[in-house]
This record gives structure tokens, sequence and C-alpha cells, in this order.
């Protein structure tokens, strides 16, 4: 039989506490405490739900007002989907979900139920925001009962003070630390807690079509506080990252049943609050006046779309013990990799050198298409030689030193034209079919070719 922890409960307000005290900390009553065993709360049975046919037909999405925010989420808010958004303290979480609950609350019904916040402070910062909020729906609760029943179509009139009686499409919860359920033992925050209020909020989500957003804190590893359950019940779950300094703003989808995973959306952070950013690859071209060596870009792919991403090197030689290889952005074993093949097949050495990686904007790129501009920037420190501006590269390493290709890559092409480059040096196997006006196409089918294809040639009106 599982076991029961004992109780103490006050014979005169009924409540109960984990250990003894001599005063009752809820009605403040003396010696009124005893022992016993906390009630089981038996769940009603529900209604057996009716079978229903799948018509085929899509249901229509929600906009958030932010076009960077809607690609993230496959094209807007799905009724009836639960988010989970987290981040570290202060990087504009609630600033977002308020931005978005104001969009929404122009055409649907929409409740912002704050834990963290009086509705006072989230009209200041709506105010200071400049944000048409007149008709959303604010309470400052943390009782989770009392939230879904504000959002159900019943309370909407009755219970919100604002003569909007439409119905609710969506519930902004600000944050899943700061509720709890009293159906559960346990503070708010607490593993249970967390658990059983996220799972009441996906219940209420499915039954009633209403999108829920969920703020949810991260601990200082960068995850979402709490059991990893909660990431399994939800079906969206984002995160907000940042460099430190910087006043951009990524959102990354690591979970999405309705959408790309690891689609990315660009903010910038501004006095009125975020504002997208349409053209994300000029946060990572930024690049000096004048050539330098060891910077090169590259075109990667986050998500969906093709993004132009400088990539720097530096090596120097070793002062004393074991040479370092430090990557940031990057993964440090493949660089290691990679110094082995240019060592083995193309004769640059760099055992005696320390080496250094970085991609500019803080961006972490998980593919292998940075292997050949990687290998092209370490060259080009090495000998203090300088990559043309207008050349871009892309393309993996196999280990017998040969330039494999990569998915998308006319993609990719595409952008780096629409972008202003006149020269790109991929893998043979990507080539275009058809030549592309203004960009000189180069493709290698080993690495040493790509470094003869570099260093021994220059665009034309390259510097």
């Amino acid at each position: 039989m599982p076991r029961t922890s004992p109780v103490f409960i006050c014979s005169a307000c009924g409540r109960d506490t984990p250990k003894w005290q001599g005063q009752c900390p809820h009605c403040d009553e003396w010696n009124t405490l005893e022992a016993g065993i906390a009630p089981r709360l038996r769940a009603t049975p529900a209604a057996a739900a009716s079978p229903r046919t799948l018509d085929l037909l899509t249901p229509q999405r929600l906009g958030t007002g932010q076009e960077e925010l809607d690609r993230v989420f496959g094209g807007g808010l799905v009724p009836g989907s639960v988010t989970l958004l987290g981040g570290d303290p202060g990087i504009g979480k609630s600033t977002l979900l308020l931005q978005v609950a104001a969009h929404v609350a122009g055409s649907q019904g929409v409740l912002y139920a704050s834990g963290e916040e009086s509705v006072s402070q989230v009209g200041l910062r709506a105010q200071r925001l400049g944000l048409a909020a007149s008709a959303l729906n604010c309470v400052a609760e943390t009782d989770l009962q009392a939230i879904i029943a504000l959002a159900s179509d019943r309370a909407v009139s009755k219970g919100i003070p604002s003569g909007d009686e439409r119905k609710v499409a969506l519930l902004v919860v600000d944050s899943i630390q700061t509720v709890q359920s009293p159906t559960v033992a346990g503070t708010a925050g607490g593993v249970a807690q967390l658990r059983e209020c996220t799972a009441e909020l996906v219940r209420f989500a499915k039954a009633t079509s209403t999108a829920v957003l969920i703020i949810g804190h991260v601990t200082k590893e960068g995850m979402i506080a709490g059991p990893r359950l909660l990431e399994h019940l939800v079906d969206t779950v984002l995160y907000f990252e940042s460099e430190a300094g910087s006043r951009y703003r990524i959102v990354r989808a690591t979970k999405n049943r309705f959408g790309a995973v690891n689609e990315l959306g660009f903010f910038a952070m501004t006095e009125g609050g975020l504002r997208e950013v349409r053209n994300p690859s000029a946060i990572f071209l930024s690049r000096a006046p004048e050539p330098a060596a060891g910077s090169i870009v590259t075109v990667t792919r986050e998500g969906g779309r093709p993004l132009l991403i400088e990539l720097q090197a530096l090596v120097d030689r070793m002062r004393f013990g074991a040479p370092r290889r430090i990557a940031q952005g990057l993964d440090s074993n493949r660089v290691a990799m990679l110094l082995a093949v240019l060592n083995r097949h193309a004769g640059v050495s760099l055992q005696e050198h320390d080496v250094f990686v970085n991609v500019v904007g803080g961006i972490e790129i998980s593919e292998t298409a940075w292997d050949l501009p990687v290998v092209m920037a370490l060259a080009s420190s090495l000998s203090d030689r300088t990559v043309p501006q207008a050349l871009i590269a892309f393309g993996e390493i196999g280990l017998t030193g040969e330039v494999r290709p990569v998915a998308y890559g006319e993609e990719r092409l595409k952008e780096a034209q629409k972008q202003g480059f006149k020269q790109a040096i991929v893998p043979k196997d990507n080539a275009p079919r058809k030549p592309l006006s203004g960009l000189e196409v180069v493709s290698v089918a080993r690495v040493g070719e790509a470094l003869e294809a570099v260093f021994s040639s220059r665009p034309p009106d390259s510097k």
C-alpha cells in the first residue's frame, strides 16, 4: 500500500500544515493542531467525450501582430494550443506577451493573468510601451482555479468589469511558477504544483479551444525550471535568448507540434518594446570597413530560412603548455577534427598554435555547413592574408579531405546574391544549374582546391 504522510489539521479552521506548531498559521488559534491524514480528493468522473470525424479543416490561427513570432509558431497561434515561453530574467518575456495580448484583444477576448505584478503595474507597462490595451482584460491572481473560472465563457462578463463579453480566445499566465492549485499540496513553484497546474491548463485549452501562453522561469543552466514533464505536456516550447549587453533578442522553438522546430524569430529591444527585425542577416554582418585576416561570411540555415553570418578565426603561436582550441558558437570537437584534416590533406599545420573560432552575434550553429568557411578563416589568419569581403563559402568537409554538399544550397546562394555578394565557394554538388546574375560560383571537390581558389585569385571588385 502507498505510504501516506501525516499532517496536522486545525480543529478551528480545518486547514492543515505539514508540521506541528503551537499556533495555527492560518487562523492564529493556539493548541488547535492535531495529527491526522490529509483527505484524498476524489476526482469527479468526467462526462465521456463523443467521438468526432476528422473533417481535415485547418483551424483559423490567431495572428500575434509580430511576423517574426508568427513564423516561429508556424503561422500564428493555434486555438487550443499551449505554449511555454522561457528565458532569463529581464530579457523581455512579459513585454513580448503583453504586446501579443494587446494585439489579439483588438479583435478577440483576452485574459492576462499576472501573478508577479498588480493590474496597475501591468497598466503602467502597457502605457510605457504605447499599447492600445483598453480592451485587454487583466487580473492579478495566483489561484489557478480562479483564473480558469475567469477565462470561461460564463465568467468573462461577470468577473471582469470591462464590459467585454466576448469569448476568451487567448489566456496568458505570467508566470507558471507563481500560480498554484488548491487540489495539490505544496507551495507555488514546487514540482507537484508545476506539474498539476500545467496539466489543468492543458485540459482547459483542449476543452475550450482557448490558446494559452505560459511564461516559465529558467534555471542558471538556461533550462525551464521544474520537471522536464512540463515540456512534454505543452504543444510548443519557446526559448528567449540574448547575448550579454546586446539589444537583440532571439526566440527559438525547441518543440512545436504545429510548425518547424528550431525556427528563429529576431527582435530588437527598444523604448517602445520589442520590434521585429525584418532582415536578421544585417545583425551578423556588421563587419569592419577594411578586410581583416581570419574573417569570412557563411550562409547557415536556421529553421526555415538562410542567414548570413560572419565567422572569425584567430591563430596565435603557442607560448607554453598544450595548444588551446576554443570555439564560441561552434562544436569545439569538430574544430579539432578540421585542424587534423587541414594538416593531413592541405599541408597547413597548426600543432604549435592556439586556435580561437567565434560566431559573430552570439548565435550557435549546429549544422556542418560551417566546415569550409572555418578552414578558410584559419588559413587566412595563419598566413595573414585577407578573404575578400564580397566572398561567401559553405560546405561540409569529410575526414578524407573531400568537400561534401549541404542541404538547400541554391537557397543559400540566392540569399547571398540578394545581400550583394559577388563570389561564392561551394561544394561541387551544390553548384547551381543556372548561373546567378552578379554572383560567381566556384565549385570545389577538395579542401586544397578551396584554399587555392580563395588565395590565388580575387573577385573583380574586391578590396
